[in-house]
């Protein structure tokens, strides 16, 4: 079966390769003359998720109601499957959505309410049915399908708003929050979905969330926001190597601090910057082009660690920094604010 729909031919703006699904150059938009987005540009690959990032107030919101077509931007452009956004009705063929906060009528089926959706889009009464009935196997629903919305969990819920944003087999997914209000394991289940669908249908994905780890866990690609610019983007590995901070967090008993940030300073190529604001809790930077996560400079932390148990001194937490997400997020967010 195909999706039934006449679509005409469209000029793009802008050459895009063979592999990307969605294009977007200088997107800018401003509200009272007051700017929410300053020059976004980005791409995205087939068969991707990307992660989409920043604080409250940093243009997240406003660019996906332009790459959704809810809005438009005041000048720059994007593409989606090569289709300019000067077509928001093709735009809209090709894209699929699940908005943070989505109402369900409870009393239809999961079944009935896909089926709905899917006669919109130009199957028959029995197609809509059957493909419906595959979409729900796809999210892991097939056994409550002809069970009413209004007894589904969150998570059931979630999973059926990710089939409706399937419907029309879009070449790029928006995910808003999907994990919002689901426990651990619900929300590791669902990720694990969400990265099985973009790479079985060789589809891209646009993840908007709030909590750092799973963007890190799930995501292929990220975008950061800050005050409507973006602060870093690339993959996952590109992104840490832009903000990249090496260093280690150490945690040692209070009326040891002193004496362990004295030891630590005599190793060569160690700063010590953190100690006083929070007791007990210091903050240790590699100089001189020190990178502890190379083989060469491996001794690194353990000079540190065996000078602290050589003093006797306590280790109540040694953390390394700067592969993470999230150390990378709040460095750049914060730079954006000075």
């Amino acid at each position: 079966m195909a999706i039934v729909g006449s679509e005409a031919t469209v000029a793009t703006t802008v050459s895009v390769s063979q592999s990307t699904v969605l294009s977007a150059t200088d997107l800018q938009k401003s509200y009272d003359g007051r700017p929410a987005l300053r020059g976004l540009s980005f791409t995205l690959e087939a068969g991707r998720v990307l992660g989409f990032l920043g604080p409250n107030g940093a243009g997240k919101t406003t660019a996906i109601r332009i790459l959704t077509t809810i809005i438009e931007a005041d000048s720059g452009h994007f593409e989606v499957a090569g289709v300019s956004s000067r077509y928001p009705e093709q735009i809209r063929r090709r894209i699929g959505v699940l908005p943070e906060s989505q109402g369900y009528p409870g009393q239809v089926t999961g079944l009935e309410y896909l089926a709905y959706y899917a006669r919109h889009y130009g199957w028959s009464t029995s197609e809509a049915k059957e493909y419906s009935l595959a979409l729900l196997q796809e999210v892991g629903m097939q056994k409550r399908a002809n069970s009413l919305i209004g007894t589904y969990s969150r998570g059931m819920r979630q999973r059926l708003g990710i089939a409706r944003a399937l419907v029309n087999n879009p070449v790029v997914a928006f995910l808003d929050e999907p994990t919002l209000g689901l426990d651990p394991k619900g929300q590791q289940e669902l990720l694990e979905m969400v990265r099985r669908i973009a790479r079985e249908r060789n589809a891209g994905v646009i993840l908007c969330s709030h909590l750092l780890s799973e963007i890190e866990g799930v995501c292929d690609d990220v975008v950061i926001l800050s005050w409507g610019q973006v602060a870093a983007k690339g993959s996952m590995t590109e992104v840490a190597g832009q903000a990249q901070r090496n260093g280690v967090r150490i945690h040692v008993p209070s009326p040891s601090a002193d004496q362990a940030q004295r030891i630590l300073e005599a190793i060569p190529d160690v700063k010590v910057t953190g100690n006083g604001a929070a007791p007990g809790r210091l903050q240790v930077e590699f100089v001189n082009g020190a990178r502890p996560n190379t083989r060469e400079d491996d001794g690194l932390y353990n000079g540190i660690l065996e000078a602290l148990i050589g003093a006797k001194i306590p280790i109540l937490g040694f953390e390394g920094q700067g592969s993470r997400l999230q150390d990378v997020f709040l460095r750049l967010t914060q730079e954006e604010i000075q």
